[in-house]
């Protein structure tokens, strides 16, 4: 593909084709703290709690050579990694460079959608920077971020958001890839099902079993097949196999949970000292919901158990919750069908969704839980 080619023509069809670009910084959280200490660069990184109880929340790419990934148990990593250097998180650093990021997209698009802090798509359909290609803006965004940061980003670049974001994963750490109308479903149907953003383990497990293990296989599938199997989730995935996306950008993604977990550095065994826990995520996840104006109807209790297995349940209340006694009193009610419990909880969380005046979207378009770790 030569450089600078646009990946989408100017007089295409009507409607017109989307210009997506999705970029995606390279291990954001690990690679803030090499950058700010110079001793930590070319060394496996991550970023949590080092404790038995810890939590790897990001790990640099020479911890991922041995197969460190977050949310891993930071005493696995350590095994996996006995050099693994531990960081704690600097998430007020985190929030700062993003901003700054974020203010580089604006000079290129007006339509930007922040998945988390250290990605985000950009609709470049209409050239703001007169740069002549969606390829020359994702090439200039990349380097402006290297040169104003000291950091490097991937980014993905195409006709619509799911194959940018699986573009911007082709080249990690530091990489560019172009996907043209008309290379979209070849592109997706090479790639593992577990690269397809939406498809969680739980369902990438169910469709190993029915011998679905790339993309060609899924589209292999016809409609019957896949309505029979997946249920009001066919269409959508018929569509992916195809390199069918046609969710727009928006700039103002609609908050669709906010949440709160904590983990424990001793194992919770009695009920009292189970309820007092939960209570005190309900008072910080209510006063973030406070803070935010958010009324939620639907309350989702996760545990996790000594043995790592997790839990959630949830309940879907009448009336939007007011007040955190009323977030308390729902947690409790589902908790109370779950004591007493046989074996300590390690993790215990508490997520408030279903807001007022949400509308209900397909499965593809639910934004990421707003979810504050309370280690």
């Amino acid at each position: 593909m030569k450089n600078g080619e646009d990946p989408v023509p100017n007089d295409g069809p009507d409607p017109p084709v989307r210009k997506i670009i999705h970029v995606d910084m390279d291990a954001f959280y690990a690679s803030v703290e090499q950058r700010d200490d110079p001793a930590l660069r070319g060394k496996p990184v991550a970023v949590g709690g080092s404790s038995r109880r810890g939590v790897v929340a990001a790990a640099s790419y020479e911890a991922r050579k041995f197969g460190v990934r977050s949310a891993m148990p930071s005493i696995t990593a350590k095994r996996q990694c006995p050099d693994l250097i531990f960081v704690p998180p600097r998430f007020e650093v985190y929030r700062d460079i993003s901003h700054q990021i974020r203010a580089i997209f604006r000079d290129y698009a007006d339509e930007v959608e922040p998945l988390s802090l250290d990605e985000a798509y950009l609709d470049v359909s209409r050239d703001k920077a007169g740069l002549g290609s969606a390829t020359a803006t994702a090439k200039l965004i990349r380097r402006r971020i290297r040169e104003e940061t000291g950091l490097t980003a991937s980014a993905g670049v195409s006709y619509n958001k799911f194959i940018a974001k699986l573009a911007s994963d082709q080249n990690k750490p530091d990489g560019l890839t172009v996907i043209r109308p008309g290379e979209g479903a070849a592109f997706v149907q090479t790639l593992s099902i577990r690269r397809f953003h939406g498809i969680g383990p739980v369902t990438a497990a169910k469709m190993e079993g029915l011998g679905i293990f790339s993309g060609a296989d899924l589209a292999a599938k016809d409609m019957a097949w896949l309505a029979e199997n997946f249920g009001n989730s066919a269409a959508w995935l018929h569509n992916l196999a195809r390199g069918i996306d046609h969710r727009r950008v928006k700039s103002n993604r609609p908050l669709k949970s906010l949440g709160g977990e904590r983990t424990f550095f001793n194992d919770l065994i009695t009920d009292t000292e189970i309820r007092e826990a939960l209570a005190h995520v309900c008072t910080v996840v209510w006063d973030r919901a406070a803070k935010k104006g958010a009324r939620g109807r639907t309350v989702t209790l996760k545990l996790r158990y000594a043995d790592f297995q997790t839990i959630t349940r949830a309940r879907t209340v009448p009336a939007p919750i007011v007040d955190g006694t009323a977030l308390l009193a729902a947690g409790e009610a589902i908790l109370a069908a779950l004591l007493p419990t046989g074996q300590g909880i390690r993790l215990l969380g508490i997520t408030l969704s279903k807001f007022e005046g949400e509308e209900d979207e397909e499965a593809a378009e639910a934004a990421p839980a707003d979810l504050l770790s309370l280690l």
